[in-house]
């Protein structure tokens, strides 16, 4: 387990990280989310032992990062911001160097190595020199040395940076992959990643940490959950449509959503679904299409890093 106490991270008057506590267990794939300058990177730097803490504690394993920091860190993976490597070596050297100061021998050695070659796509670019690579495939290298030991816990930053739509989907699914028996903490400013490999997600802003939930949950706390879209054959007064909408308890608020659309939002108890088609019976709408609405984690983490809790707000 990952277990952090306390956390505050100071740089003179700054304030980087606040007083930051949360644990992570194994099998879960947590994301670590926030805007630019938020603390994602500091504290993933405090977690991998790059940087000590101001105060509070930072456990690994079992591992004070602080007393007993090299077994703490030869459980761990790290991808940091920018894939750090030696530009000047070869793919094919610097795995190999990685390889050597992991204690990696043998049948092991090569076993490891051939199979994170093969995951990531590396064998044709193993002769060349790495300054010289994309910008993806740099990333790909990153993350080969992060999880060529095959470590317990996966620390990585913007691990998905610089890659293009499929290079995405694979690191995704890599990542669903050892999630099965790994800690594996991502941070990103990506919500899309959020949702398509995170098994729960938290908030920091400021430093400090502002929600930690499911990425279900945290949808949950948009206005859009629940709320339902009808699309009409043209001809339709839209602003009539959304006026007797509004005649209903359950509807908190109706919006022309296009040129042929409606949506009506409900409050936070109400069953929405029932209520809507019901009224469509009833007034004889010739509807195309009724859409139930997810939750939209964009809005929520807008709010939630803008001042406020993500519910109310949001949620009528």
């Amino acid at each position: 387990m990952i277990e952090i106490t306390q956390l505050t991270k100071r740089y003179g008057a700054l304030t980087a990280v606040d007083d930051v506590s949360f644990n992570v267990a194994p099998g879960e794939v947590l994301g670590f989310l926030g805007p630019n300058g938020a603390g994602k990177s500091t504290t993933m730097k405090v977690i991998t032992g790059f940087l000590a803490p101001t105060s509070g504690t930072v456990r690994v394993m079992g591992h004070d990062i602080e007393t007993d920091s090299l077994a703490a860190r030869r459980t761990m993976g790290y991808l940091p911001e920018g894939a750090s490597s030696y530009p000047e070596m070869t793919v094919r050297s610097f795995l190999g160097f990685i390889g050597d100061i992991r204690g990696l021998v043998g049948a092991q050695r090569r076993t490891r190595l051939d199979d994170v070659i093969a995951r990531l796509g590396l064998a044709d670019v193993l002769p060349q020199v790495i300054e010289t690579l994309s910008k993806g495939f740099r990333r790909r290298v990153g993350l080969a040395q992060a999880i060529l030991h095959d470590p317990r816990v996966l620390i990585l930053d913007e691990p998905t940076d610089g890659l293009d739509p499929n290079q995405k989907h694979e690191v995704r699914t890599l990542i669903n992959d050892l999630a099965k028996d790994k800690i594996i903490v991502i941070s990103t400013h990506i919500l899309e990643e959020v949702e398509a490999v995170c098994s729960r997600a938290i908030i920091i802003s400021d430093g400090r940490l502002l929600a930690d939930d499911t990425p279900r949950g945290l949808e949950a706390r948009s206005r859009w959950d629940g709320a339902v879209t009808l699309r009409f054959a043209p001809g339709i007064d839209l602003e009539a449509v959304r006026g007797r909408l509004l005649q209903r308890a359950e509807v908190s608020a109706a919006e022309v959503a296009s040129r042929d659309g409606v949506t009506a939002f409900g409050r936070r108890s109400a069953a929405l679904l029932p209520v809507v088609t019901e009224l469509v019976k009833r007034e004889g709408w010739n509807v195309e299409e009724v859409r139930v609405e997810r939750g939209r984690l964009d809005e929520v983490f807008r709010a939630i890093t803008r001042g406020g809790d993500g519910r109310g707000a949001l949620h009528a």
